[in-house]
């Protein structure tokens, strides 16, 4: 017999997995300015460490507090009707219950599909849109289910540690680009060997380290997913509701058309927001922003 697994260190695990990713960014952040750094001058180090961290935390703080009307605005969502989404308010107001969190603003979008994505910098300027295809096609548990995961972001504060993990790879791409820009306008004539190794490290740790940080985030992007699934099970206390409903998503079928006009509702920016991938790629893996919806299955039938 299969030994079930606990929500609770499920959370916990998933919690400490996403910590340690993004203690990662912050490592390839500091070896950045290092390096390049020393490929000028040591003393430029902390230098380029302030402008950095200035010109990436103006632009996310600004995107932070103004995340769930982004989000709204960019999916063309409405306000909610307490009469015509009546099974939407009842679910959000039962796990608003379980979960002890203030009611959320709740908005709908126009779309076929099974999907929904939580927002906003806390429990008190929260959001959570829903598609209509989804109050179609879901059932109380369902629905339910599918709520009680988008509450897990909000109790968990995933925009906010969104945000952070999103500073950390800004400033790593600013710190990227100044130096290699900076190359153009350089003269490397006069350097000796050992300089020109260092330039040569230099330029390879600026090309790799966005790249390598941005999969960093996809992958704490798809731990945040796994925390949501055993937070929910914790509002809930009934994982075949969520189950099912990521079995439904996992069914849909639509024509490549529909998936091709479905997809340019979304700025792939928000992409991570949602219960399910909204861009419906085929292929999984260190590139996905969610885990694969058969293993977010296995783990929460073993709750």
């Amino acid at each position: 017999m299969q030994e079930r697994l606990s929500f609770e260190d499920e959370i916990t695990r998933n919690k400490i997995k996403s910590f340690l990713l993004i203690g990662i960014i912050f490592i390839f952040f500091i070896l950045l300015g290092y390096a390049i750094s020393f490929a000028f001058d040591p003393s430029y180090f902390f230098f380029i460490m302030i402008i950095s961290i200035v010109f990436s935390l103006s632009y996310v703080l600004i995107s932070y507090y103004n995340s769930h009307k982004i989000a709204l605005a960019s999916v063309r969502a409405r306000p909610a009707s307490p009469i015509e989404h009546r099974s939407f308010f009842n679910a959000v107001e039962n796990m608003s219950l379980a979960s002890g969190l203030p009611m959320p603003k709740l908005y709908v979008m126009e779309s076929e599909e099974i999907n929904a994505f939580a927002s906003g910098r806390n429990p008190k300027n929260a959001v959570i849109c829903i598609t209509t295809g989804a109050l179609k096609k879901l059932n109380k548990q369902e629905l339910e289910g599918v709520i009680a995961h988008e509450m897990s972001h909000i109790a968990n504060y995933d925009i906010r540690f969104m945000t952070l993990t999103a500073v950390l790879i800004g400033m790593i791409s600013i710190i990227s680009q100044m130096f290699l820009r900076n190359l153009w306008f350089s003269s490397y004539k006069d350097r000796d060997n050992k300089n020109i190794l260092i330039f040569l490290i230099a330029i390879i740790i600026s090309i790799l380290a966005p790249i390598a940080a941005q999969l960093v985030s996809l992958a704490i992007s798809r731990k945040r997913e796994f925390s949501a699934d055993a937070s929910a099970v914790k509002f809930t206390r009934y994982s075949p509701g969520l189950v099912s409903a990521l079995e439904k998503i996992k069914r849909e079928h639509l024509s490549t058309e529909e998936i091709s006009r479905e997809s340019k509702r979304y700025s792939p920016a928000i992409a991570p927001l949602f219960i399910s991938d909204p861009f419906k790629k085929k292929i999984q893996g260190l590139f996905s922003t969610h885990p694969p919806i058969d293993a977010r299955i296995e783990k929460l039938k073993q709750m």
